[in-house]
């Protein structure tokens, strides 16, 4: 049975935290296994943008939450994606690091998502 401190949203963010941490780990794993270190660091690199884009988008929920807090770079915020794609697009253009492999990094946060959804699911109280 879980205590009602385990399904708040901060620890709920903490765990995706934790959970792209491991699924990072395992897919550059799998994907040095598959296709060597071109794979590997496309794949980490891909993980890592996915990373700093969860991160930013949480930072934006918690400036929207109304506890007082100001959005700090909210400019940053709002062209967050522009960001990530132009670097991703400069690093791939002067990098051997494989695309692919790149794309399959960038859900990264997305599957942590679905495997937090699986763990509320599994332990949430009745």
């Amino acid at each position: 049975m879980t205590t009602p401190d385990e399904l708040t949203v901060e620890r709920a963010a903490r765990r995706i935290e934790r959970f792209m941490a491991g699924i990072a780990a395992f897919g550059a794993v799998a994907a040095f296994a598959w296709g060597g270190w071109k794979w590997a660091a496309g794949f980490l690199f891909g993980a890592l943008l996915s990373g700093l884009n969860f991160r930013w988008l949480k930072r934006l929920v918690e400036s929207l939450g109304g506890d007082g807090r100001r959005a700090r770079g909210s400019v940053f915020l709002a062209f967050r994606y522009l960001l990530l794609g132009g670097a991703a697009y400069v690093i791939l253009k002067r990098s051997p690091v494989s695309l692919p492999a790149v794309l399959a990094g960038l859900f990264v946060s997305t599957a942590a998502v679905f495997v937090e959804v699986i763990f509320e699911i599994a332990y949430a109280r009745k």
